[in-house]
C-alpha cells in the first residue's frame, strides 16, 4: 500500500519506518488481544469462537481488501494464488508455531466443525482448480460452506452465552468504551504496522540485492499473513492459546470460502489458477490442513508433534517455491 511512496525516500527513514511499524503491530496485538479476551470473558462465549468470529473478520479484512482491489482492476488471477498462500502460511507457520508452544484438549463442539469445513473448503478448489480455472459452481459451494461456518458460529455462541448469563458480571458504560476502542485501535495498529514493516522490509532487502523469489516466500508471503501471526504471538505470550488456534482456523475458512466467491462473482465468474497454486500451493494447503486437523479431531487435541510436522512441511513448501518455482 506504502511502497511506491517509499521508493523515493532515504534509507534511514525506511529504517525508522520499519521499526515504527514493528512497534505498531507489537502494540497493537497486545491491545487486540486483550480486548478480544476480554469481550470473550464478559459475553461468556469461549474465546476459541472469538478468535474464529470476531478476530478472524479483523485479521483477513486487509487480505479481502486487497483482493477485491486486485480483481476489480483486472488481476482476478492473482486471487487464488494469493488466498492459498495465505492459508499455507497460516496454518503451516503460524498455526504450526501456536500448536508447538500451545498444545492441548479442544473443544469438539467448537472446533470439529469448523476444522471439517476448513479441510472440505481446501478439498473443493483443489479439485475444481485442476483445469486452469475456478467457476461459479465451486464459488458457490464455497459461499455454502462460510454461511454454514458462519450460522454455526453465531447459534453456538448464543447457546453458550445463555447458559453462562447468570454468572457474568455486567461491564460498565465505561469498560465497553474502552474495550471496543482497544479492539479498534489494536486492530489498526496490527494492519497499518504490518503494511509498514513489509513495505519497508521490501525496499531495504531490494536494495541489498536480494532476489525477488525470496522476498516473495519471505517479506511478502509473512507480510501478507502477519496480522494472524502477531494475534497469535502476542496470544502465546498471554497464554491465550484457544485464541489463536480460532482465529486461524476461521482466518482461514474466510480466505477460502469466502473472499475466493467474491472475487469469483466480481470477475464474472472465472478465476485463473497458476501454475504454482495448482501443483505447489494448494497440495501443501491440504496436506498441512490435514495434518492439523485430523489427528486433532481424532485425539480431542492438539499434540506438539503435529506442530513440528506442519513447520517441517511448511519449510519444504518455501524451499520448493524457492529453489524449484513452476513458470
Amino acid at each position: 500500500m506504502f511502497i511506491e511512496y517509499f521508493r523515493e525516500m532515504h534509507i534511514a527513514i525506511i529504517v525508522l519506518l520499519l521499526i515504527i511499524g514493528l512497534i505498531l503491530i507489537i502494540k497493537g496485538g497486545d491491545f487486540f488481544v486483550d480486548a478480544a479476551s476480554w469481550f470473550a470473558e464478559i459475553s461468556g462465549i469461549p474465546k476459541f469462537l472469538i478468535g474464529a468470529t470476531i478476530v478472524s473478520i479483523a485479521t483477513t479484512m486487509p487480505e479481502m481488501l486487497v483482493s477485491i482491489i486486485a480483481t476489480v482492476q483486472g488481476n482476478a488471477e492473482m486471487a487464488i494464488g494469493n488466498a492459498i498462500g495465505s492459508v499455507t502460511a497460516n496454518t503451516g507457520m503460524i498455526l504450526g508455531i501456536s500448536i508447538v508452544c500451545c498444545a492441548g484438549v479442544i473443544s469438539r463442539k467448537e472446533f470439529n466443525l469448523k476444522g471439517i469445513l476448513m479441510i472440505i473448503a481446501a478439498i473443493i478448489l483443489s479439485l475444481f482448480s485442476l483445469k486452469g480455472s475456478f467457476g461459479l459452481l465451486p464459488s458457490g459451494l464455497l459461499l455454502a460452506l462460510f454461511l454454514v461456518f458462519f450460522y454455526d458460529s453465531v447459534k453456538t455462541a448464543k447457546e453458550i452465552s445463555n447458559e453462562t448469563s447468570e454468572n457474568r458480571v455486567k461491564p460498565t458504560k465505561k469498560q465497553i468504551i474502552i474495550g471496543t476502542l482497544k479492539f479498534i485501535f489494536g486492530a489498526l495498529g496490527i494492519i497499518v504496522g504490518a503494511e509498514l514493516l513489509v513495505d519497508s522490509g521490501t525496499i531495504i532487502a531490494c536494495a541489498l540485492k536480494v532476489p525477488d523469489s525470496v522476498i516473495a516466500v519471505t517479506i511478502v508471503a509473512i507480510g501478507t499473513s502477519l496480522p494472524e501471526f502477531v494475534t497469535t504471538l502476542t496470544a502465546i505470550a498471554k497464554k491465550q492459546g484457544a485464541l489463536s488456534v480460532g482465529n486461524i482456523v476461521g482466518a482461514n475458512i474466510m480466505d477460502m470460502a469466502l473472499i475466493l466467491p467474491i472475487c469469483s462473482f466480481i470477475s464474472g465468474g472465472t478465476l485463473l489458477v497458476e501454475s504454482q497454486a495448482m501443483y505447489y500451493d494448494m497440495p501443501f494447503c491440504l496436506g498441512i490442513g490435514l495434518i492439523a486437523i485430523v489427528p486433532a479431531i481424532i485425539k480431542k487435541k492438539f499434540m506438539r508433534w503435529q506442530g513440528i510436522v506442519m513447520l517441517l512441511t511448511y519449510i519444504v513448501y518455501v524451499c520448493l517455491v524457492v529453489f524449484f518455482p513452476i513458470i
